[in-house]
């Protein structure tokens, strides 16, 4: 037994085997840069393999394709199924946080690994379930690659792919190719692509920008001209109002004109003139209250602008009726000239959207009485799915979208006008008291979003978080307690991290 656990002599055989592996999901064609990568080898006298274990649906995983070649020799190689940990020559990732991945799993080594990795993101599940800001930094990454693999070459693939009218797996192979990494030929590695058939010109010129990229030969774009902004159009007396708005834009402190003058315009698409000057009506009495730096309006700015254009089933009805939106439709699902396109939009109303497009007062009855919601509930609580791209349904959202005339008699608007002034109110309240307590109520409107349940959530955590910051209110450090309160709200859906930092402030209060 002992004699069998002595370290012995590498295999020589084994010194020509290359090895590589890559990491790509559903839609970015690992499948068929593995394919090209085994003709390119077997086309070249080597033995190859290639293999893969799917990953799970959804961008939660992705799928692991591995390859292993050798020069073709007088017997048959025996080659594994699958990488194991510092035992990579390449390792090719078809977005950051893959090769992110790929590093945590050993995939990548110092000694040895070139690895070739998008710098684009397809974001994870995980990411876009977090009600803030959830995305992972690529920066990280980044600067993790730098030390773990032998040679780091990375660039936009994915946008050089799109750009030259084909997908990320073409980029790929060309920065493979550019990389110098396996011992063949340039043409090698294009014939290849024409062997295969299908999409050969888009995907050469795919291969042709990735293989610039890998050897820093690709030239910068020089950024376009910012746009000049669009001149005011419409009937003379409307543009006349609209200017009168941004006359008093002009007239608020220097740091909220910018962010105002955004939220002017949120407001007015929204609704309409009108509403635009309520929403000024509204900063300006936050302007009466602030002081140098102006945070307070400035961040007023933009979450009064947030609360007055909120998601009711009237604005959502008018987004999808806007014009353009099927032509955008259209280019990101990369449909081409003659093809049919079909949008269908599904549709779940709760009881309460229903009932928030009454009269507010006869809204409010209904809402209070269990037994009427109850057969709402019935009524439309079972899903619609309508055909956008028909003239019908199309014709439905319309009529819908351009509600915008009744939206003011609805319950919907007196439930969010109550809303926003209490919690304006109290913001200017604490202003003269507690400044930074006060920024950061304004701020705490982050919270409240979307429609339906997603605004039911919000609308409670936002709730939570005032109520905490009531329990801070007179302490120095409030506006910080406030600050980390509203953090915590957007880590998780489900509220724990909020509920965590409650109990914390409750323990010594």
């Amino acid at each position: 037994m002992a004699g069998l656990l002595e370290r012995r002599a590498a295999d020589p055989r084994l010194g020509g085997i290359i090895k590589l592996a890559a990491l790509a999901v559903g839609g970015q064609g690992g499948g068929v840069l593995t394919s090209w990568i085994e003709d390119v080898a077997r086309s070249n006298g080597y033995d190859a393999q290639a293999t893969s274990v799917a990953g799970v649906a959804q961008r939660t995983g992705a799928t692991v394709y591995y390859v292993e070649m050798a020069p073709r020799g007088e017997g048959t190689p025996v080659f594994s199924l699958m990488p194991a940990a510092g035992d990579v020559d390449i390792m090719i990732a078809a977005e950051m946080m893959e090769a992110g991945r790929s590093i945590q799993r050993g995939f990548v080594t110092p000694d040895r690994t070139t690895l070739i990795a998008s710098t684009h993101r397809a974001l994870a599940v995980s990411e876009k379930m977090v009600p803030g800001d959830g995305i992972a930094s690529s920066e990280e990454v980044m600067a993790a690659a730098d030390i773990a693999a032998q040679r780091f070459i990375h660039a936009d693939f994915d946008a050089l792919a799109v750009k030259n009218g084909s997908v990320i797996s073409a980029s790929l192979f060309g920065a493979l190719a550019g990389s110098g990494a396996l011992p063949f030929p340039r043409e090698a590695f294009e014939d290849a692509i024409r062997r295969s058939g299908k999409g050969v010109e888009g995907s050469l010129r795919a291969f042709n920008a990735g293989f610039a990229a890998a050897q820093g030969t690709l030239p910068e774009e020089v950024a376009p001209p910012p746009a000049a902004a669009p001149g005011l159009r419409g009937p003379k007396r409307q543009v006349e109002a609209y200017q009168a708005l941004l006359d008093r834009v002009r007239r608020l402190p220097e740091a909220a004109r910018e962010m105002a003058e955004a939220g002017l315009r949120k407001v007015v698409d929204f609704q309409d003139i009108a509403y635009g000057a309520e929403y000024l009506d509204r900063l300006d009495r936050v302007a009466a209250v602030d002081r140098p730096p102006h945070d307070l309006t400035r961040e007023a700015a933009k979450y009064v602008a947030n609360a007055m254009a909120y998601d009711d089933i009237i604005r959502v009805a008018d987004a999808k009726t806007k014009a353009g939106r099927h032509d955008r439709i259209a280019r990101e699902m990369g449909a081409k000239a003659g093809n049919l396109l079909q949008v269908t939009e599904f549709l779940h109303p709760r009881a309460e959207e229903i009932v928030s497009l009454f009269p507010a007062r006869l809204g409010a009855r209904w809402a209070a009485n269990p037994d009427r919601m109850a057969l709402l509930g019935r009524l439309f609580d079972k899903g619609k799915r309508l055909r956008s791209d028909s003239l019908t349904a199309f014709l439905q959202l319309y009529i819908l979208g351009g509600l915008k005339g009744w939206r003011r008699r609805t319950l919907r608007h007196a439930q969010e006008m109550a809303h926003l002034a209490a919690w304006l109110d109290r913001a200017l309240a604490l202003a003269p008291r507690d400044y930074d307590l006060a920024v950061e109520v304004i701020r705490c409107r982050r919270l409240v979003k979307g429609y339906s349940d997603t605004h039911a959530r919000g609308l409670s955590k936002f709730d939570k978080v005032l109520d905490g910051a009531r329990m801070v209110e007179g302490r120095p450090d409030a506006a910080d307690w406030t600050r980390r309160l509203r953090e915590a709200a957007l880590k998780d859906e489900e509220g724990k991290a909020l509920d965590g930092a409650l109990q914390t402030i409750r323990s010594f209060v």
